[in-house]
């Protein structure tokens, strides 16, 4: 029977094991059935059962099709929804990046962590979303646009140094010049000289790292060779240590490579006459009988002018800077503030222990609060230009000892010279 109905189907004979077409009288559509439900697994998204496109195996078939199940579609969307989680995930820390950024364009700072953490998110480098970020709050802020104005911050007063540090270190180097000095000269000569010989190390370094080559061993020699001369020996034996200093660093470097030898002798000279025969001077004045008040003096009005400056600069906030490219910190407020208390200073030191006059404290304050000023931002001109921030890391809160020693080095001839002539040694 079944034999009979197969030969009647039009286009397909019994032998051929492939059942008749749907429709065709006397023919069960069963076998059809089956055959719609393999094709659904195999036909390619969008290809309708019956087109005669052939399927693809392993592609499931579009949802909506006749005959084709939609249960693929639902594991497709499953992995889509996956995907698109992560994504907002990325999404929110760059929102968040981009609010930022209009933050920072209408006056207020990005904090750096909000920036680098959205960078990271999206696989840039720290900075790159930030300044993407920008450019599209630039380009899409119509060009007439203002940003909101921002309240002005309180103004902060910063001292820019460790202060307790500078403080304790100040009066241990205090008690270490005073208590020699009105007890035994020798031993403030000794410190002196100890100081001088630890700048000059630090200046000769600082002068190595421009490409200078000066020799270090004469030069550390004389530092400590000059102050000791000035006060055995007077002016004439200090100027003596000083050419002996200077020929014997020649004669060391002389001996190395040619190249570059006038460089590295200007460097020697500077550093011999910078460091060891400046603070020959100060031994010149404590050689006198009244010579620790001689030091005093000068001494103290350095130091009042390191004070009054610091003072004057912070409680004013130092709006008028006096060489903002040499030392940024320094202003005319603090200038005003270190020559009043020089002249209080130094009136009072002149008038009272060394029995002068006010007037010619007045002068040697004044004249003092120049040499200093000349002295730190000459060393701060050095540094920059070396390309260091200190001399050295010895005094906590002070850097160097040359960072403290560059006022009273090139304040002491003056000092000397002017005391002297006041008040002639009897």
């Amino acid at each position: 029977m079944s034999e009979g109905l197969r030969a009647s189907a039009p286009g397909v004979s019994a032998e051929s094991g492939v059942p008749a077409r749907a429709g065709v009288p006397g023919v069960s559509a069963e076998p059809i059935g089956e055959v719609r439900e393999l094709a659904g697994e195999v036909r390619e998204p969008g290809v309708p059962a019956g087109s005669g496109i052939p399927a693809r195996s392993g592609v499931p078939a579009r949802s909506g099709v006749p005959g084709v199940s939609a249960e693929p579609f639902g594991e497709v969307r499953e992995s889509i929804g996956e995907v698109r989680e992560p994504a907002g995930e990325i999404r929110e820390p760059t929102q968040r990046a981009y609010r930022e950024v209009r933050g920072e364009q209408a006056g207020e700072r990005a904090p750096e962590s909000v920036r680098v953490h959205a960078d990271a998110a999206v696989g840039e480098e720290p900075g790159e979303s930030a300044v993407a970020a920008s450019g599209a709050v630039a380009m899409s802020s119509p060009a007439t646009a203002k940003p909101p104005p921002s309240r002005p911050g309180r103004r902060r007063i910063r001292a820019g140094r460790n202060l307790p540090a500078a403080i304790a270190v100040g009066v241990v180097l205090g008690a270490l010049i005073l208590v020699p000095l009105f007890t035994l000269k020798a031993g403030f000569v000794g410190v002196v000289s100890v100081a001088v010989a630890i700048g000059t190390f630090e200046v000769v370094r600082a002068l190595r790292l421009a490409g200078l080559r000066p020799s270090l061993p004469p030069l550390v020699a004389g530092a400590v060779a000059m102050p000791v001369a000035a006060y055995l020996g007077g002016p004439g034996a200090l100027v003596g240590a000083l050419a002996v200093t200077v020929l014997a660093a020649a004669a060391a470097r002389a001996v190395g490579e040619p190249a570059g030898l006038l460089e590295d002798l200007a460097a020697t000279v500077f550093a011999a006459v910078y460091v060891g025969f400046a603070a020959g001077f100060a031994m010149l004045l404590t050689a006198q009988a009244d010579g620790h008040w001689r030091v005093v003096a000068f001494l103290g009005t350095v130091v009042a002018s390191d004070i009054g400056g610091y003072t004057a600069g912070v409680l004013s906030g130092g709006r008028h800077k006096l060489a903002p490219t040499v030392s940024p910190g320094k202003s005319w407020e603090g200038f005003a503030g270190s020559a009043l208390a020089c002249v209080l200073v130094a009136s009072v030191v002149v008038a009272w222990p060394l029995g002068g006059h006010v007037w010619q404290g007045v002068l040697l304050g004044l004249a003092v609060v120049c040499t200093a000023t000349v002295g730190d931002l000459g060393e701060s001109l050095l540094k920059r230009d070396i390309g260091i921030k200190d001399m050295g890391n010895l005094l906590p809160g002070h850097g160097g000892i040359m960072d403290r020693l560059d006022s009273l080095l090139c304040t002491a001839p003056v000092a000397w010279l002017l005391i002297t002539a006041f008040l002639p040694p009897s």
